[in-house]
């Protein structure tokens, strides 16, 4: 798939674990996990607000295409 989760980067940039995210974000450690690995197949745009604003970034930051 040509979208990249880039989540863990940004997770280590500001020194959060995953459980902590979850927490704050209101989801489980288990669907953040299948975000993370990319095997999620769509992601809600109130998640994705969520995670920008507990993790003060842009989409783009989490998000990247790259063509096949």
């Amino acid at each position: 798939m040509p979208i990249i989760v880039n989540l863990d980067i940004i997770l280590e940039k500001r020194g959060m674990k995953s459980n902590e995210l979850a927490e704050i974000i209101g989801i489980t450690t288990a669907n953040l996990s299948i975000l993370k690995t990319g095997k999620a197949r769509a992601i809600r745009f109130s998640t994705l607000e969520a995670i920008c604003k507990a993790l003060s970034c842009q989409p783009s930051d989490i998000l990247e295409y790259i063509e096949d």
